[in-house]
């Protein structure tokens, strides 16, 4: 070959290695933003409107406190239950109002500003009936141990639907400062629709935070049931702050600054330095907020120094999350997903990846950038983090599972969700019992009748194993404060494509791994067999992990037969060192697992022996004409393939089978 063809063939390459990586991770963001604002109607309590897309659903919870004189019927049924938790409801709406407020051109521009606000007053409609008085608050409905005990539908519901309330007797500082903090913001995203709407809002927030300041208390000491399920364990000082913050935000009123300013030692804010932020923890939210007023020149002189420390440990959080901590970091998994705990992690994901967006955006219109004891960074890299995060969730993932239901073809079908795992009311009216819901729908090995569409579930464990079973309540059950901070990175990252793999962190592959990429994309592998299975693989990241680079590989096997279905597939995998693979099942007796294996190392002969002989999972026992399936390995062989061939199949077409 001469210099100028080998040239040639190199850039060729070159251009076809940056095609198929770039193609490994191009989400439509704008769908999956789209699908998000269809969970919220999935989740809503009480008369639906006649602009209900979630057709599934009917309406639920009519009565809800009409037994205690007062109108609680609306709002969001939380996660998978049927109970209406004050303290999660408004993080949720004060996520989402600040998703429209930070990204509302681009959410408009995807078309779906109107399904935001209509997401948002949904819950402040609710939190105007459940604010009674200027120092009463309605804060949960129903009774969550009782409501557990069964499997219901929310329009079969049996269980209690008694109301809990504080007031200036029984106190929750935390909860009527999350719900000010929820009004405040969502008087800010409805504002241009609908001010007098918003005014409202902004008056109920004044007198909550009033409320919350003045008669200190948790309110899980009031609302003992909540205990059970959303303990406050930060207590409400951060709900102070929060609030305060966030009428200052809504009214320019220096009198909510100045109390986030002169009590920020006192609260903790500008003291706790901390690595998570969720519906119970806001410290690192108020201190990205309290940063965003200062990096924007809206301080006073007085305000400044206050507010420098507030943004010191916004920066600890940042820092950690980029794992530039000195001995604190975010942990991550192999495949590279934030890690805080199992229960529900992609929450921590989300609303971390979230606070990234944000502050990268903060920083991109100011000089400054995020100083890291180990080293700063620019925006670009906290919103390469924060991307690189969504695009997990999204299928970039060692599973190549999308963990937003609906969205691609490989998700959940299992979800730890009441409604959406039994048959709808619309198609089969027969009431489902407390207890006849568990035997018949609960304990159903089958994918659920309705797909909540847009829901995030919980999400993998530390090493990113998954288990889509609607008993695994940690890792498919769903939650409306998932879902509301995504929305607002979605519609980050529909504002910019130009983030090519080259630019993130942890997806650098080597030059050799991009070269044998480019060769077993191009190629059948027709070993043993002739095969009408065409298998491809290609390299689509890599990471360090514990001083070790992993690959990982997407592997494509394809029928190209164009008439023949093709079953009983058997897969013969050699050299997969130390490698993990997800998506197979091994035909040994001894492994069952269709969500993940862990192979053993093989040898380096290329003998049969390695690591063995696979199937397709239990939901996927053949293939259509021209159909495929994908399943994901990574080894740890400085980023050599996995020899992967075909040892047997079946096909079958019309009148006849081979």
């Amino acid at each position: 070959m001469s210099r100028r063809n080998a040239s040639i063939c190199a850039c060729l390459g070159a251009v076809l290695v940056a095609a198929l990586l770039e193609s490994a991770l191009a989400f439509d963001y704008s769908d999956a933003l789209g699908k998000t604002f269809l969970y919220y109607e999935a989740q809503r309590s009480g008369r639906l409107p006649p602009s209900q897309r979630a057709s599934w659903r009917g309406d639920s919870a009519l009565d809800d406190g009409k037994s205690q004189g007062v109108d609680l019927v609306g709002g969001y049924y939380d996660a998978g239950d049927n109970v209406k938790f004050g303290l999660p409801m408004a993080f949720t709406i004060t996520m989402l109002s600040w998703s429209a407020i930070e990204y509302g051109k681009q959410i408009d521009g995807a078309g779906q500003m109107g399904f935001a606000k209509e997401a948002i007053k949904w819950g402040t409609d609710y939190f105007l009936k459940a604010h009674t008085a200027p120092f009463e608050l309605w804060g949960q409905v129903g009774d969550g141990l009782n409501d557990h005990g069964c499997w219901q539908r929310p329009e079969d519901m049996t269980t209690s639907r008694r109301a809990y309330k504080i007031d200036t007797s029984n106190p929750g500082s935390d909860l009527a400062g999350e719900t000010a903090a929820a009004m405040a913001a969502a008087s800010i995203a409805l504002r241009s629709s609908d001010p007098a709407y918003s005014d409202l809002l902004v008056e109920h927030s004044k007198q909550l935070f009033e409320f919350a300041d003045k008669y200190r208390g948790k309110y899980d000491s009031s609302i003992r049931l909540a205990q059970n399920f959303y303990t406050s364990k930060s207590g409400y000082a951060d709900e102070l702050l929060w609030a305060s913050l966030w009428l200052y935000e809504a009214t320019g009123d220096e009198q909510y600054l100045d109390y986030a300013v002169d009590n920020g030692g006192a609260l903790g804010g500008t003291i706790w330095g901390l690595m998570e932020f969720s519906w119970d923890v806001k410290y690192p939210g108020v201190q990205v907020l309290a940063s965003k007023i200062l990096m924007q020149g809206r301080a006073s002189p007085r305000h400044i120094p206050t507010l420098e420390l507030f943004q010191s440990k916004a920066q600890f959080f940042l820092c950690a999350a980029l794992q530039k901590n000195n001995g604190f970091h975010l942990p991550r998994t192999p495949g590279g997903l934030m890690y805080v705990r199992s229960w529900n992690n992609m929450q921590y994901v989300v609303t971390a990846s979230f606070l990234l967006t944000v502050y990268s955006d903060y920083l991109a219109s100011s000089p400054q950038q995020l100083q890291c004891p180990r080293q700063s960074s620019d925006s670009s890299e906290l919103l390469a983090l924060a991307k690189s995060q969504v695009d997990y969730i999204l299928g970039d993932n060692p599973r190549a599972t999308s963990y937003l239901i609906g969205f691609g073809q490989n998700y959940p079908r299992q979800v730890h969700h009441r409604a959406s795992s039994i048959v709808s009311i619309k198609v089969d009216n027969a009431f489902v019992s407390c207890r006849g819901g568990y035997s018949s729908w609960y304990l159903r090995k089958m994918s659920d009748p309705n797909v909540l569409i847009g829901a995030l579930v919980g999400g993998p464990d530390l090493y990113d194993n998954f288990a889509d079973e609607r008993y695994n309540f940690e890792q498919t059950e769903p939650a409306t404060y998932n879902t509301g901070p995504l929305i607002g990175i979605l519609a980050r990252l529909l504002q910019d494509h130009r983030y090519q793999q080259s630019k993130l962190p942890e997806l650098k592959a080597s030059k050799t791994s991009l070269v044998g990429a480019v060769r077993t994309a191009l190629k059948t592998i027709p070993r043993g067999v002739k095969s009408v299975l065409s298998i491809r693989q290609r390299l689509v990241g890599s990471w360090t992990l514990e001083g070790q680079v992993q690959y990982k590989y997407e592997v494509t096997v394809k029928n190209t037969s164009r008439r023949r279905t093709v079953k009983a597939i058997v897969l013969q995998i050699n050299r997969l060192q130390e490698g993990q693979y997800w998506g197979l099942t091994r035909t040994s007796s001894s492994s069952s697992s269709t969500s993940r294996s862990t192979s053993s190392t093989s040898s380096s002969s290329s003998s049969d022996a390695g690591e063995g002989s696979f199937t397709f999972p239990h939901w996927r026992s053949s293939l259509n004409p021209l159909e495929s399936f994908v399943f994901v390995y990574i080894n740890a062989a400085s980023g050599e393939r996995a020899k992967i061939r075909v040892a047997s199949y079946r096909t079958t077409a019309p009148g006849s089978s081979v």
